[in-house]
């Protein structure tokens, strides 16, 4: 399916969102809640797939992270 914007949402991109959690020491689970994402979302969105800008955005300040830092996190924006 393409999305707005050209995105495909079966195409895998790279992200640091695992690598960043992992270093605060905090579970899927954690994240998760601090988002009100599902854990299933946050599992996809830390293996590249498709995840909308709202969702980037929460995932961004649950970490701690400024909203500038999201080129450093999601690769493909």
């Amino acid at each position: 399916m393409i999305e707005p914007g050209g995105a495909v949402r079966n195409e895998r991109k790279p992200n640091k969102v695992r690598e960043i959690r992992e270093s605060k020491m905090m579970s899927k689970a954690e994240l998760a809640r601090k988002t009100g994402l599902s854990v299933q979302t946050v599992d996809r969105v830390e293996k590249g797939y498709y995840c909308r800008l709202d969702t980037k955005r929460k995932i961004l300040i649950a970490l701690g992270l400024d909203l500038d830092d999201r080129n450093g996190v999601f690769c493909e924006d």
